[in-house]
């Protein structure tokens, strides 16, 4: 569960986007190949993750023609307080598939595992059971960093590791909030165990049409809630390369 510390960290401002880019180191980590990854699965906390995490690489993985398996855990119904939660899950449900169209991964098979929104942590036993029979066959896991300082998000990210333990899938983790709590060489984050997925000007083009479908996130809520995911928030997503953690 996340910590009053935690909690405090991730609505902690880190770095801007502008802070990001204009740090030398980001664009030396060494890269990965995905177009060489035969299968894939690609575990997602909440609808929207895969995309701001791993969009391109999914886009790349459909376009060379990889065996790729979304597993979303929850629907995200929990983003909207206040709002019908059925309502919320199916219009998040509906913007991941139109996201994966505009992807250029329509054909990518989706299982939805529907546990509760915002208390992954509670299911973790479940959720590793689960995802050591999801994610058996496939070569690459790509999921959730455990550091991420969301629990949903860690807890996603703990169980993927303990189910690909002893079995020789390789396991690569994606940061989501990081980017917004963490800064440019943080000692909190392990740099060195970082790659990254270079992404052409047509792949980025696409990942940022498809973090467009999430209309719930990014519409503004009212004058004290603002967007779930904020333009400055979103800007840490369209770059010309994602960043995974081994």
């Amino acid at each position: 569960m996340v910590t009053g510390l935690a909690a405090n960290r991730i609505d902690r401002p880190g770095a801007r986007e502008e802070a990001w880019r204009s740090w030398p180191d980001l664009r030396r980590l060494p890269p990965a190949d995905a177009a060489a990854w035969p299968s894939v699965v690609v575990v997602a906390a909440h609808p929207d993750d895969e995309v701001l995490g791993t969009g391109g690489t999914m886009a790349i993985l459909a376009a060379a023609g990889a065996r790729l398996r979304l597993i979303a855990v929850t629907d995200g119904e929990g983003s909207h307080p206040g709002s019908d939660p059925a309502v919320i899950g199916s219009l998040r449900i509906a913007e991941s598939a139109a996201a994966l169209d505009l992807l250029g991964a329509r054909e990518a098979e989706v299982i939805r595992l529907r546990l509760p929104d915002t208390v992954v942590a509670v299911h973790e036993d479940e959720l590793a059971g689960l995802l050591r029979e999801l994610c058996a066959g496939f070569d690459v896991c790509l999921a959730p960093w455990e550091g991420d300082v969301h629990a949903d998000h860690e807890a996603a990210g703990r169980a993927a590791r303990r189910a690909a333990r002893g079995d020789g899938r390789t396991v690569l983790s994606y940061p989501i909030w990081m980017w917004h709590w963490a800064r440019p060489a943080d000692p909190r984050v392990p740099w060195r165990l970082a790659c990254r997925i270079p992404l052409s000007a047509e792949v980025a083009a696409r990942k940022r049409s498809a973090i467009g479908a999430f209309a719930s996130q990014l519409a503004d809520r009212g004058p004290t809630l603002g967007p779930v995911l904020p333009h400055w928030i979103v800007a840490h997503f369209t770059r010309e390369q994602e960043v995974l953690l081994r």
